[in-house]
């Protein structure tokens, strides 16, 4: 199919690669994410991981914010429920690792329905407010409910096992969050070919109208909140599987600010926008850690500068993208494309 060309059928409209070249670059790309843990070292190997962890999350709120139109931030404390139901599980009943996150995205699934419960009344500013509110209650829960969360000392847990293999090296758990996260992104993909992806879409867009249409929205905003949540719920199951330790501290406010900041700077509304900006943000920290330690010997402060250092720039990121970028990286990279597609007869 040739790009601006008119779909003919309904199939070619909801066709999740339209040609073979995009069928050739997936395949290459998971060819890629194949050979990537062989080539690699340790450090590279920690990085991949935690973009993973960090693009299966944005894609949930993604969901939310980018198809849906509601804003959370509220996305860190979902992690937080799912990390805490693996480490229970794991610690005190040893069940497999993929039921535990199984149960850690359903769990977090039902913690979103009801936060997200206020979104039929209120929306935008108002709607953000709420679930800030929600990530306050659920830290006060992870840091006072010593019974189950060992309240600010927090739980520690074995890794994961695979037919008898601790998953307890980057390389190792490479192969458990990698392919857990092409999955969470291909279902997102799909997701929004069905008519509940579409009834987001059409939320987004103008609520009334769709409620005029038919479209009950408070199901498909719970729905969506739902959906967002379970994601945030396995990601924050795969940190914990990562890390090996929770605490209320793991996933604190700055933490949701980070998700939103990433689906801002990769492009809110497309599947590729999460994966970019998650990948962008994880590595903005990496690049700051190498400034202060060239800036240490002249910056006595400067390992202490960076935590501040760190917020600041993911808001200039924001502002940055909203003001000269709104549609994120996503966007660059469509206008790349079409660039060496026309190329050399650009106009």
């Amino acid at each position: 199919m040739r790009i601006g060309a008119a779909r003919q059928t309904y199939a070619a409209d909801e066709a999740l690669f339209e040609t073979t070249v995009q069928r050739a670059w997936f395949a290459g790309l998971l060819a890629a994410l194949v050979a990537f843990p062989f080539m690699a070292d340790a450090y590279w190997l920690y990085l991949a991981c935690l973009v993973a962890i960090n693009v299966a999350s944005a894609t949930g709120l993604n969901i939310l914010t980018g198809y849906t139109g509601l804003v959370s931030l509220g996305q860190a404390a979902f992690m937080g429920i799912g990390a805490y139901t693996v480490a229970v599980l794991e610690i005190r009943f040893g069940t497999p690792f993929l039921l535990n996150l199984v149960a850690a995205g359903l769990l977090a699934a039902a913690g979103g329905i009801l936060v997200g419960i206020p979104s039929l009344r209120v929306k935008g500013l108002y709607l953000a407010i709420a679930t800030i509110a929600a990530s306050f209650i659920l830290h006060f829960v992870f840091a006072n409910w010593t019974s189950v969360t060992n309240g600010v000392t927090g739980l520690s847990m074995p890794p994961a096992r695979l037919f008898g293999v601790a998953l307890d090296t980057s390389f190792r758990m490479y192969w458990l969050i990698v392919p857990v996260t092409v999955l969470m992104v291909m279902g997102a993909a799909n997701l929004f070919r069905t008519r509940i992806g579409r009834a987001f879409i059409a939320i987004r867009d103008r609520d009334i109208s769709a409620e005029v249409l038919g479209i009950p929205l408070l199901r498909y905003k719970l729905m969506s909140f739902a959906l967002s949540s379970f994601y945030a719920g396995v990601a924050g199951g795969l940190w914990a599987y990562f890390f090996r330790v929770v605490t209320p501290e793991s996933f604190p406010l700055v933490m949701s600010i980070f998700y939103l900041a990433a689906i801002i700077v990769g492009g809110m509304g497309t599947i590729l926008g999460p994966i970019l900006g998650a990948a962008f943000m994880t590595m903005v920290p990496e690049v700051l850690k190498l400034g202060v330690g060239w800036l240490s010997p002249w910056v006595p402060d400067a390992v202490a500068l960076l935590s501040p250092v760190r917020t600041i720039v993911f808001g200039a990121l924001i502002v940055g993208f909203l003001v000269f970028e709104p549609q994120g990286l996503a966007e660059i990279w469509r206008r790349v494309r079409r660039f060496f597609h026309l190329w050399p007869f650009k106009t």
